[in-house]
């Protein structure tokens, strides 16, 4: 996943557009921790690649909270597409029995329609092979893609981001 992270920091800087990288990881609703790796005023250099380089699984994968702190982000970037690409492994879910199965997934839900609402196109890249019972609810029938092998996923990066742009 590092790996293809920095593929596709490479690509976006081959092309000239603007972007920011955040990882994110919660316990319960008081612990929500939103990472920013590189922001969107940021270059891309020797610290940002350290920080991609030092990503690592942290508690649980509260995302609701998350798409939500990140589209008030967005608000104040100007771009033609606003794209937010989650690279996920899996489920949203929580320390917080409250915040699993369905909820997690409504609450994510309901998130990701604000923020389109806003104007930013969320699509999903994730390896969890269970992912298509519980993505089409969230993302929608198109705007996820499941890895059925992490190897893979850095060949694939830049010809998904491709065409997400085109």
């Amino acid at each position: 996943e590092r790996e293809s992270l920095v593929l596709l920091c490479e690509v976006l800087e081959t092309l000239g557009d603007g972007y920011a990288i955040y990882g994110f990881s919660g316990s319960t609703r008081q612990c929500c921790e939103i990472y920013p790796i590189k922001r969107f005023d940021e270059s891309y250099h020797l610290i940002v690649r350290q920080r991609v380089s030092g990503i690592a699984p942290q508690k649980y994968t509260r995302m609701g909270v998350t798409i939500r702190h990140l589209t008030h982000i967005f608000k104040d970037v100007e771009a033609q597409i606003k794209l937010l690409i989650t690279l996920s492994d899996g489920k949203p879910n929580d320390d917080d029995d409250a915040y699993r199965g369905t909820y997690s997934i409504e609450d994510t839900r309901q998130a990701l329609l604000e923020a389109k609402r806003e104007g930013i196109h969320p699509f999903c890249i994730t390896i969890d092979t269970e992912a298509k019972s519980y993505l089409p609810r969230m993302y929608g029938a198109v705007n996820y893609t499941v890895i059925d092998k992490v190897s893979q996923l850095p060949l694939k990066i830049s010809d998904i981001y491709r065409k997400l742009t085109t």
